[in-house]
């Protein structure tokens, strides 16, 4: 792989140590995928945030980043962690894993990474451009923003996007060149979605198909950005696809579509979707509903609070999102309304890599299929997927 003078001289240690850990590892793994250069990138979203899921382990590399003065070079932003970190105390997260967490927390800060905490970037400020290089982290969100925005990444993983963004750059292969992300078959539907919860199976059931490879996926659609984020998520979910198209959806898919004659082309009915959610869920009436897989949108807040309305809820109802967006929800009085009815809306954290096991609950009634895939292994919870209304009604009646 070819390198510049001064990218040279960062892998000499001319830079500092931080900046050379980052560089070996970037150069592996160019070497490994042949990549030619590197190229810059213009943000970075880094996952591994959750103790949970990273450990002491996890937190000791962390902090001896930290000890080498390790800076970010390029925004950067964090996927969720472990609990709010704000309202962990109320909410019942253990003090112990507080403190770990907490730690995790003042490591990534003290390199110059922006507290966002979420698996929706892009809807948190870290919005890239069509036709950007970035590193991102977090694979529901690789999926966005290679499929609707038009950005270009990799399914990076938590040291590699950390690494790039202390370097401000990314080997380039892959999802960064133009036959990376060409498609390699069709996927026709012989239906019409009409339901929100249909893209989220949808996405599970491609994924289930194909693995990691990338699809078009043909017929009438006309999803909105919050069906687009479920799909996304789902996708990545059940397989570990990095990008999708779709027509009048993927900036790049009027250049591809030309190649798809050449493609093979899979069928999907309805009843596969039916499957998909059918193996999803047992069918039970759990203590928890849980919304929010990925993080809640604004205009998602506003449907729960809207759905609510003035009863109060029965059993517990958390509702994630990022704190970006719940600063907005709380000015318009989103959030109140939530809470007044009983429920939590959670920010910093998300269903997934939250120590849920620990409070007791018989099992979780979610609309996301990304959640009940992850639920059962890392929460130990039972899932039963419905409609986001289906969901809210369960929360308001007796269990």
């Amino acid at each position: 792989m070819f390198l510049t003078k001064e990218e040279e001289a960062m892998l000499d240690g001319e830079y500092g140590v931080a900046k050379a850990t980052a560089m070996k590892l970037l150069v592996t793994i160019g070497g490994i995928f042949e990549a030619k250069r590197l190229v810059k990138v213009k943000s970075a979203q880094i996952s591994g945030v959750s103790y949970k899921n990273i450990g002491d382990a996890g937190l000791g590399f962390l902090q001896k980043l930290q000890d080498l003065k390790a800076k970010v070079t390029v925004p950067t932003t964090l996927n969720p962690a472990g609990m709010d970190l704000l309202r962990w105390r109320e909410i019942g997260f253990d003090e112990d894993f507080a403190k770990k967490q907490l730690l995790v927390a003042d490591t990534f800060s003290s390199m110059g990474i922006a507290p966002t905490y979420t698996c929706t970037p892009y809807l948190a400020g870290n919005c890239p451009a069509k036709g950007e290089h970035i590193a991102w982290a977090e694979s529901s969100a690789i999926v966005y923003a290679n499929s609707v925005i038009g950005a270009l990444t990799n399914r990076e993983g938590g040291p590699t996007s950390l690494a790039c963004a202390i370097i401000g750059k990314t080997p380039l292969f892959g999802l960064h060149t133009k036959n990376g992300r060409e498609p390699s078959h069709a996927i026709r539907l012989q239906f019409h979605i009409d339901k929100p919860i249909e893209y989220s199976a949808l996405g599970y059931t491609i994924g289930k198909i194909n693995g990691c490879k990338i699809p078009f996926i043909e017929g009438r659609l006309d999803p909105s950005i919050d069906e687009l984020k479920a799909l996304s998520a789902s996708l990545a979910a059940s397989g570990e696809i990095p990008m999708f198209h779709m027509q009048d959806v993927t900036p790049e898919s009027s250049e591809v579509m030309k190649s798809l004659s050449e493609c093979d082309h899979i069928e999907i009915e309805r009843r596969d979707l039916r499957e998909t959610l059918d193996e999803l869920s047992v069918k039970e009436e759990f203590d928890f509903v849980c919304i929010g897989c990925p993080h809640c949108s604004l205009s998602e807040l506003q449907k729960v609070a809207k759905m609510l309305g003035r009863n109060a809820v029965n059993r517990e109802l958390w509702v994630f999102t990022s704190r970006y967006v719940r600063e907005i929800a709380e000015k318009r009085g989103y959030v109140k309304r939530i809470e007044r009815s009983g429920g939590k809306v959670i920010s910093d954290t998300c269903m997934v890599v939250s120590p849920l096991e620990k409070f007791g609950f018989s099992g979780a009634i979610t609309h996301s299929c990304k959640a009940a895939h992850y639920l059962p292994s890392t929460c130990k919870l039972k899932t039963d997927i419905r409609e986001l209304k289906e969901c809210i009604r369960a929360a308001i009646s007796q269990p």
